[in-house]
């Protein structure tokens, strides 16, 4: 298979992941050994807190109050131990991404980063319900240079349209992720993108909890995509996908 490369301005990606352990010791005050042993521990941590604490019905709870640094150092180890699954997703935000564009559930900011550093995006509200995550992905941001064009909010604006939404490995910790897709139908402008990717399994050994796999609700969420938007053809090897508005 040929490797495309990302463009220069993305450089920092391929070399260190814009930088994520550094930002990580940075923002958690921890020394590299300490953080590497954290980072091998997080999908195992959160996977024991998920069967100790996650219940559907007090989702947003979960995600907001008790995840913590956890949170980070899960994801963070997942970035970095895929780097090329997350790279060819970092090709359809290069592609598509334009004028404002909404990062929902945006974790620890690859993808807001990303985003910021395309000569096509003028802004990007970067959506986070959990107040760690948002901190770190800020203190992300002022060290990147990118301060200015990364916006900060804990809700999808209530009012307000955008050219580009992205929103990754997220949809399968929503309790309704119909209703989500309806939200991002209606702010989507007429000609815009949504950039999308979901894992509606619970793993093989129970390890995502956390995760949703109700076989009614995933159907009528795949009915939900077909009605309301028309895939993209893309040719990287990922599986996130790529939609316009079926208008």
């Amino acid at each position: 298979m040929v490797k495309v490369a990302l463009p220069d301005f993305l450089s920092d990606f391929s070399e260190n992941s814009f930088n994520l352990k550094q930002h990580l010791q940075e923002f958690l005050h921890l020394d590299s050994t300490t953080l590497e042993q954290k980072l091998a521990q997080g999908k195992d941590n959160l996977a024991k807190l998920g069967h100790k604490d996650f219940d559907w019905d007090a989702a947003a709870a979960f995600y907001r109050d008790k995840v913590g640094e956890i949170y980070l150092f899960e994801l963070g180890a997942w970035h970095l131990e895929c780097p090329d699954n997350i790279e060819n997703a970092l090709f359809l935000i290069v592609d598509h991404a334009q004028g404002r564009v909404l990062d929902f559930g945006g974790g620890i900011g690859t993808h807001a980063i990303c985003a910021a550093l395309c000569p096509e995006v003028e802004q990007v509200i970067y959506c986070d319900i959990n107040p760690l995550n948002r901190d770190f992905v800020y203190h992300r941001a002022e060290q990147l240079g990118l301060s200015h064009k990364i916006v900060f909010c804990s809700e999808m604006p209530p009012e307000g349209s955008f050219d580009t939404i992205m929103s990754f490995d997220v949809l399968e910790h929503l309790p309704d992720p119909c209703e989500q897709l309806l939200a991002f139908y209606q702010a989507l402008r007429p000609e815009g993108k949504t950039i999308l990717n979901w894992h509606f399994f619970k793993g093989f050994n129970q390890e995502y909890p956390f995760h949703l796999d109700d076989p009614q609700v995933i159907e009528a969420f795949f009915k939900t995509v077909q009605s309301k938007f028309v895939e993209i053809f893309h040719p990287y090897y990922t599986t996130t996908r790529c939609y316009r508005k079926w208008v």
